[in-house]
C-alpha cells in the first residue's frame, strides 16, 4: 500500500506492508445477510424431518405420460395424414385419451367377433386359434419395439411385473377356453363378463385406487345389461336340463359346478392381470412391453395346449387369411387396452369394456328381420346409459 504526500517540490512515498498470513478483516454484516440466515434457520427443520414415502411395484407414482413417447414419435414420422393425426390425438392428445383408447379397443374386439362370424369357413379349435393370435401379437410387438429401439424386457425394476402379467394372462386365457368348451355359451359369456368387475375390485386392493359409488353403479348397470341379453337363453337351458333329467331317471344331474368355479377363477386372475398391465405400463411408460411379455409366454403355452388337448386342424387359405387379419386386429386391441389402463383409473376404463357386448347385441338386433326382444333392448339401453355416464363424468382430476 502506497501513499504520496506533496510538500512543495519534495515528494514523500510511504510504503506499508501487511502480513499475508493474516486474513483480511471480514466486512461488516448487512441486513441482507441477517435475513438470509433467518430463512435458512426456518427451512432447515423442514428439510431434516422430511420422510420418504413408502412405495411398491403397484403403488409407485409415475408420470401419466411423457411429452413425446415412442409410439407418438413413430406415428409422427410416418405421415401427417388426418387419420394419423386422429390416432395421435386419441393416443396422447386429450384428457380423455384413456377412455378413448379403451373404447377404441372395445370396437376393435367387436370387429374381430363380427369378421369371425361372417367370414369363418372352417371350424378351428380354440387353442389353435389362440396360438395363432398370440404368435402374431408376439411378432408385431417385437418388430415395433425393435423399430423404436426400446429394450425388449424393460428395465430391471419392471421385469417382475411383466413376468407376472404374462403368467396371469396365460392362466386366465387357458381357464376361459376350458370353460368355453365345457359350459353352455351363455354361461361362459356371463362369467367372462365379470372380469371388468373383478379388475376394479383388484385395483382397489393392489393399486390402492378409489372405487367410487358412480363406478360401482356403472359397472352394475352394464353387467345387468349383459344379463338381460342372455336371460332368456339361460332360462331355456335350465328347462332343457330339467326335461333331460326327467326323461332319463338314471342320468346324473349336470350342474357344471367345477366349470363354473374355473370360470370365476378365470375372471379373478383376469382382473389381476389388468392390474399388472396397468402397473407395468406405468412403470415402463411403454404399453407395448406388456403386450410383448404376454406374447412370449402365451404363444408357446397355447401351442403346447394345442398339441396336448386338441387335434391340429390344417386351415385352408381362406382361414389362414382370416386368422392373419384377426391376429393383427388383436395386436392393436391389446395395445390400446394397455394404453387405456395406463392412463385412466381402473373403475372407469373397465366399464368401457362393456361396449363390446353392447355393440354385438346391437348388431344382432339390426340384422334381425323380426322385432327385437324387449330384454335385448333393455340390455342395450343399460349399457349405453352406463358407458355414456362414465364418459360424461370424465377422467379424475388426479389423473389429468
Amino acid at each position: 500500500m502506497t501513499s504520496s504526500e506533496s510538500n512543495g517540490g519534495d515528494h514523500v512515498v510511504e510504503l506499508i506492508v501487511h502480513d499475508a498470513s493474516q486474513p483480511p478483516p471480514p466486512p461488516p454484516p448487512t441486513s441482507s445477510d441477517d435475513s438470509r440466515d433467518n430463512v435458512d434457520a426456518q427451512i432447515a427443520p423442514l428439510l431434516s424431518h422430511t420422510d420418504r414415502p413408502k412405495i411398491n411395484i403397484f403403488t409407485a407414482s409415475y408420470p401419466r405420460r411423457k411429452p413425446r413417447d415412442e409410439v407418438t414419435r413413430l406415428l409422427e414420422s410416418e405421415s401427417s395424414s388426418p387419420f394419423t393425426q386422429c390416432i395421435l390425438w386419441i393416443w396422447n392428445g386429450s384428457r380423455y385419451s384413456g377412455l378413448l383408447c379403451m373404447a377404441l379397443s372395445s370396437i376393435v374386439y367387436f370387429l374381430m367377433g363380427l369378421l369371425s362370424n361372417l367370414l369363418s369357413v372352417q371350424a378351428i379349435p380354440l387353442f389353435e386359434t389362440a396360438f395363432t393370435r398370440c404368435t402374431i401379437v408376439l411378432i408385431l410387438s417385437y418388430l415395433w419395439l425393435r423399430r423404436s429401439e426400446q429394450p425388449l424386457f424393460g428395465t430391471s425394476n419392471v421385469r417382475i411385473i411383466l413376468l407376472l402379467r404374462a403368467l396371469t394372462g396365460c392362466i386366465s386365457m387357458s381357464s376361459f377356453i376350458y370353460c368355453f368348451q365345457r359350459l353352455p355359451f351363455s354361461q361362459a359369456i356371463v362369467l367372462n363378463s365379470t372380469t371388468p368387475i373383478m379388475a376394479s375390485v383388484m385395483a382397489r386392493f393392489f393399486l390402492r385406487e378409489k372405487l367410487k359409488i358412480a363406478d360401482i353403479a356403472s359397472l352394475a348397470c352394464s353387467f345387468f345389461g349383459v344379463l338381460f341379453f342372455f336371460r332368456e337363453m339361460l332360462a331355456t337351458q335350465e328347462q332343457v336340463v330339467k326335461v333331460a333329467e326327467a326323461s332319463n331317471a338314471n342320468a346324473k344331474p349336470t350342474h357344471h359346478i367345477f366349470e363354473i368355479l374355473v370360470g370365476i377363477f378365470s375372471s379373478i386372475i383376469g382382473g389381476t392381470s389388468y392390474c399388472l398391465i396397468k402397473a407395468g405400463a406405468k412403470a415402463s411408460d411403454q404399453p407395448l412391453l406388456t403386450v410383448f411379455s404376454f406374447g412370449i409366454l402365451a404363444s408357446p403355452a397355447m401351442g403346447l395346449c394345442t398339441y396336448l388337448f386338441e387335434d391340429f386342424v390344417l386351415p385352408r387359405v381362406e382361414s389362414i387369411l382370416l386368422m392373419l387379419v384377426l391376429g393383427v386386429l388383436a395386436f392393436f386391441a391389446e395395445v390400446l387396452l394397455a394404453r387405456g389402463l395406463q392412463l385412466e383409473r381402473m373403475g372407469k376404463v373397465a366399464n368401457i369394456q362393456y361396449m363390446e357386448a353392447g355393440l354385438n347385441q346391437f348388431w344382432r338386433v339390426a340384422l334381425t328381420l323380426v322385432s327385437p326382444a324387449l330384454d335385448h333392448l333393455i340390455g342395450i339401453l343399460l349399457i349405453v346409459v352406463s358407458v355414456f355416464f362414465t364418459i360424461y363424468i370424465g377422467p379424475d382430476k388426479e389423473t389429468e
